[in-house]
């Protein structure tokens, strides 16, 4: 009776762990996201060289994009199983040739880098094709596997065929074509996709481990700021350069830890595009602020990318307001007061472009302020439920 009783009692979902094997995969991103990054830094007449700039774009994007396609697939069907980890394991072997060939001379990698970049997908794609099976019966696991290898098949063939118009007419701009289509095909998808599908708190977690690599490169730039004779002025800017990482780090664990309801029932789609921006962003703040010691830099650019990086950065952090707790929606008096801050900032920074000393400290007043903001924010609606 007793056994029977359990039986009919309902089945508590297990939480998905992040398992040790998704970290090592992760650790190949890291070198990635330097190799990223060392695009920008080649300059024409004080200004990012405008081709070297728009291979940053579309190399970023396709990375975070693989890495996403990737997250998303463990976390509906992953099972931490010896196929999980040839897959993992493929892919990062591809992902080696992917790196060698972001640099300033890629012209001569094209044929490599699209290869590796197409077989990466078409990996994925296998796998929600070898999962169908195990889903027999299941309209909606059929319906949405389905659908993912389908878009990745045809994102993969963008790609491949972007090999040959390129040695035919120079023109790359297919590569963009095959995120965009990636991009817009998983939105479409994920409005068909039921939430109860994903677990959001093994997603979330994802996303958060990525951003804590990404915020690792940024870590790793700023020591430009330690070298050099230590004196008064070595340490100013290096602290300050510091504190900057540390607010921005600060203030995505405020979002993290007490605004986004990690329990959500959604199809968790719409946070991971949220946080493709966020981490482009990131990797533009590491720039940014490579570039604050550079001399061959204009002071124009320097400040216009490093204003234009930390807006977007928490534009779209407050934009995965979407999937806070019920108590910590965010409210539009609330954005007004973000917007106009960020506005003042901007002014700021214009006024004082030629002054670093000042530009930096406002820099960091700017960022803890909103770090505080949120926080106080957070507790305020936290406090007010309770």
């Amino acid at each position: 009776m007793n056994a029977l009783w359990q039986m009919l009692q309902p089945v508590e979902k297990q939480e998905k762990k992040v398992e040790y094997i998704e970290l090592i995969y992760d650790l190949i991103f890291v070198y990635i996201i330097g190799r990223n990054n060392s695009l920008l830094h080649h300059f024409e007449g004080g200004f990012v060289e405008p081709g070297m700039f728009l291979s940053y774009v579309m190399c970023t994007l396709a990375v975070i994009q693989v890495w996403t396609f990737t997250a998303y697939y463990i976390n509906l069907y992953g099972r931490n199983s010896a196929r999980d980890h040839v897959f993992l394991f493929v892919n990062m072997f591809l992902l080696y040739f992917v790196s060698e060939g972001t640099r300033q001379d890629w012209q001569g990698y094209h044929t490599q880098y699209n290869i590796a970049w197409a077989l990466i997908l078409v990996n994925v794609g296998l796998q929600y094709l070898i999962e169908r099976r195990n889903h027999r019966g299941e309209p909606h696991h059929m319906a949405r596997t389905g659908r993912m290898a389908a878009i990745l098949f045809v994102e993969a063939a963008i790609v491949a065929l972007s090999v040959p118009v390129y040695d035919k007419t120079g023109n790359a701009w297919m590569a963009l074509a095959a995120i965009l289509f990636g991009i817009v095909s998983v939105s479409l998808a994920g409005r068909k996709s039921c939430s109860s599908m994903v677990d959001f708190a093994h997603l979330s977690e994802r996303v958060m481990l990525y951003v804590v690599f990404t915020f690792g490169e940024m870590i790793i730039a700023i020591a430009s700021y330690f070298e050099g004779e230590f004196n008064a002025s070595s340490l100013y800017f290096s602290a300050m350069a510091f504190l900057i990482v540390v607010g921005l780090f600060l203030s995505y664990g405020v979002v993290y830890d007490h605004i986004i309801d990690r329990e959500m029932k959604t199809n968790g789609i719409g946070y991971i595009l949220l946080h493709i921006v966020i981490i482009f962003a990131l990797n533009n703040i590491t720039s940014a602020l490579e570039f604050m010691r550079e001399e061959e830099v204009r002071l124009v650019p320097k400040m216009a990318f490093l204003i234009g990086s930390l807006v977007l950065y928490y534009g779209f952090l407050l934009a995965t307001s979407r999937y806070a707790k019920q108590r910590c929606r965010v409210r539009p008096g609330f954005i007004l007061t973000m917007a106009t801050v960020g506005v003042s900032f901007a002014g700021l920074m214009l006024l004082f472009r030629s002054q670093m000393v000042v530009n930096i400290a406002l820099t960091v007043v700017y960022v803890f302020g909103i770090f505080v903001f949120l926080y106080i924010a957070s507790r305020k609606m936290e406090e007010a439920q309770e």
